[in-house]
């Protein structure tokens, strides 16, 4: 679908994948895919000021619509001049719609199970109360207040947010369910993002674009389905969502399915996942941008992101661990980034021992930028064709 003041060209194409490179015009910037959209969950990032990650050259980030309705408010972020203005953040940005929140948070836990992680809580608070034709009913986890969200208020209130790129309203199923369930919740999916779309042409006008979101879980007749339909309707890109499957190399299977349904003239996302062999598993698919709180949450307990090759096979390193207690060398000597160009490794484990806040603020900036050469590496593997032999290395379990 074509919209006013927004592009998607791609570049280059990997001839031994599907794995491609291009850019994503917004009214906001370019974004160069494939790149890492940065989670500032609630208006804000983590550990880490919008200054600091422009600074690592961070492109695109993103807010949450289901946090943002509840606190501060639509209307107060619409009166602070929009996201853009009020986090201070000049480039593209990104907001879901609101679904993943409600239903992983109302089902108790069950976030973890829509990623293919099991490990989760029966225990959780659950504060989904009723799905309906018209919307979801819940309740705050701020004060307890009852609300409903629809897919025209999701609209309505991605609009006062005035993010780049929003997405339909959508359920988000985990794992556990039939595959009945799981059908009847993309069908009703497909007719809540039917609804988003009508809301969206209401107010359309050249500042944001809209994403339709492909669901069907772990089934490939339902995947092809949804796929199918976002392709058929005026979506300016598409997401894939729901659940993942049980493990990790179940999620890679679906993705790798789900990929070979979508329209490829259009920008994709993978909503919530950012390792770093599931990002190369996804680009090889075709898959244009990320979005995970991994790389800040990381920070935030010590985990500095680093090359599997140089880690032995794993994805990051533990800073907390004694063995770094003395290692005086950067956090990773092929880093620009502020904190490898300036502090050893013995001091940020001091700082996390001595619980300084100011280790996970170093990390993070770290993270930040790792993830931003990553993409920069992947897209370059693209254009001079090495793509999967770089794959082959990065992806190293």
């Amino acid at each position: 679908m074509a919209v006013p003041n927004f592009a998607f060209e791609i570049a280059h194409r990997d001839g031994g994948s599907m794995a491609r490179c291009g850019v994503l015009c917004t009214p906001h910037g370019k974004v160069h895919t494939p790149n890492f959209v940065f989670c500032g969950t609630k208006g804000a990032m983590k550990s880490i000021s919008t200054l600091d990650l422009a600074a690592t050259e961070a492109e695109i980030i993103l807010a949450n619509t289901y946090h943002l309705m509840l606190q501060p408010g639509a209307d107060i972020v619409a009166l602070n001049g929009g996201l853009h203005k009020m986090m201070r953040w000049n480039g593209p940005m990104l907001t879901d719609s609101g679904g993943f929140q409600i239903f992983s948070l109302g089902h108790g836990g069950v976030a973890n199970e829509i990623k293919g992680r099991r490990n989760f809580s029966s225990h959780c608070n659950k504060t989904l109360l009723k799905i309906t034709e018209d919307g979801a009913i819940f309740r705050s986890y701020v004060d307890g207040a009852k609300h409903m969200l629809t897919p025209e208020m999701s609209m309505q209130v991605q609009k006062k947010l005035g993010a780049d790129l929003i997405l339909a309203f959508d359920e988000c199923t985990p794992f556990h369910v039939s595959r009945d369930y799981t059908a009847n919740s993309m069908e009703r999916s497909h007719r809540w993002e039917l609804r988003s779309l009508a809301e969206f042409g209401k107010f359309a006008d050249g500042t944001q674009a809209l994403y339709g979101i492909v669901h069907g879980g772990i089934y490939e007749d339902l995947r092809r389905e949804s796929a199918n339909f976002v392709a058929g309707n005026d979506f300016f890109g598409q997401a894939i969502g729901g659940s993942l499957g049980e493990t990790r190399e179940q999620m890679h299977e679906i993705v790798a399915m789900a990929c070979g349904f979508v329209d490829r003239s259009r920008p994709t996302h993978l909503l919530g996942i950012g390792g770093i062999a599931d990002i190369w598993n996804g680009v090889k698919y075709g898959i244009d941008t990320f979005d995970c709180v991994h790389p800040t949450r990381l920070a935030r307990h010590g985990g500095a992101l680093c090359a599997p090759f140089s880690n032995a096979g794993k994805e990051f390193m533990n800073i907390n661990n004694a063995a770094f207690r003395c290692d005086t060398a950067p956090i990773d000597d092929s880093c620009d980034c502020y904190c490898c160009k300036n502090f050893s490794r013995s001091y940020i484990h001091h700082l996390f021992r001595a619980r300084e806040t100011l280790g996970g603020q170093l990390l993070t900036v770290h993270n930040a930028r790792f993830m931003v050469r990553l993409m920069a590496t992947i897209r370059q593997s693209i254009e001079n064709g090495t793509f999967l032999g770089a794959c082959e290395a990065w992806a190293l379990r």
